[in-house]
């Protein structure tokens, strides 16, 4: 008998760090050189928290503390490499941010101000808008 084709599972996090959120420069396609939020695949055999903190920490250097569900994103034509389901968690980082394994940079965007991102991000983060799971900045 022959295994199902499913969807791949994959994380997906909004760091926020003084009122602002982490996104990192992607070295590798697909999306090479877009911004994205942090995150990637789950592995076997790991809960999709702990691939959340491990993906946050491999790509920008933070301590991530999950602090929430944003949701799950499932839109079959999300990511060009197949399909896939984002389970998303907003969390704060602690540390100091560096780019490292999958980005070429790591930076703080101002929640109002954010570059053209890849994937389904910008609809991810106006979700957690939406709901009020990101913080507006003080005036």
């Amino acid at each position: 008998m022959t295994r199902p084709i499913t969807p791949l599972l994959t994380v997906d996090i909004i760091i926020i760090m003084d009122n602002k959120i982490v996104l990192i420069q992607r070295q590798n396609p697909p999306h090479k050189g877009q911004w994205a939020l942090p995150g990637g695949f789950v592995e076997v055999g790991e809960t999709v928290e702990s691939a959340a903190v491990r993906e946050g920490k491999e790509e920008t250097g933070l301590d991530v503390e999950l602090k929430g569900l944003v949701g799950i994103f499932s839109d079959p034509g999300r990511d060009p490499r197949g399909h896939t389901v984002s389970v998303c968690y907003k969390a704060v980082g602690r540390g100091i941010l560096k780019a490292s394994s999958d980005a070429q940079d790591a930076l703080l965007f101002d929640p109002d101000n954010l570059p053209a991102l890849a994937f389904d991000h910008e609809y991810i983060i106006k979700t957690a808008r939406l709901e009020d799971l990101i913080p507006p900045l003080p005036y």
